[in-house]
């Protein structure tokens, strides 16, 4: 029979010694290996009393900003929808009615704004999008859920507090970000 390449070599086949046939330097040596990580660093942690340090870049859940008076930013161009490329991001532009004037800043607001968390890739494109600042990733987790449905964020969830009224809830929504 011919080799296909010229790489074959021959199996050595000669009779294992004693030594060879308890194990033992293979046990030792394995020993060894196992002893040497008991005495590294564990690349695990007690979450959630301990939490790992993040990158500055990091990216998580998204935020509908409001200004200084507490009026929704959001105009609804529906340039951050255009921009996902997950199209993860839906919404209906609505007019403002006369006596809603301390809620939006433009005529025009978002009545309807959804983001498919399932969908959501974590791009920033929405927020590099946004015109009016309305829109940014926070330093936040997206929680854990068990339907599906739970990870459709609404306006309702994705709207910062109210900085007027709920300043508390605010600088704990904000993180550390200084938007």
């Amino acid at each position: 029979m011919q080799a296909l390449t010229n790489r074959s070599a021959s199996v050595d086949r000669k009779p294992m010694t004693f030594i060879e046939r308890l194990y033992l330097w293979n046990v030792i040596k394995g020993m060894m290996i196992t002893f040497s990580h008991i005495f590294k660093k564990k690349a695990t942690i007690n979450y959630p009393e301990q939490t790992r340090p993040f990158s500055p870049v990091f990216r998580g859940l998204h935020v509908l900003n409001r200004d200084e008076e507490g009026k929704e930013r959001c105009t609804a161009c529906g340039l951050c929808a255009v921009a996902c490329p997950a199209e993860a991001i839906t919404m209906e532009a609505a007019e403002r009615e006369p006596g809603e004037e301390h809620l939006y800043r433009e005529e025009k607001y978002a009545a309807k704004y959804e983001i498919n968390m399932l969908r959501c890739i974590f791009c920033g494109l929405c927020e590099e999008a946004c015109p009016k600042d309305a829109i940014y990733l926070s330093e936040t987790f997206a929680p854990s859920n068990y339907t599906r449905k739970g990870f459709i964020y609404g306006k309702e969830e994705l709207l910062i507090p109210n900085p007027k009224s709920e300043a508390s809830k605010l600088a704990e929504a904000r993180g550390n970000t200084s938007n």
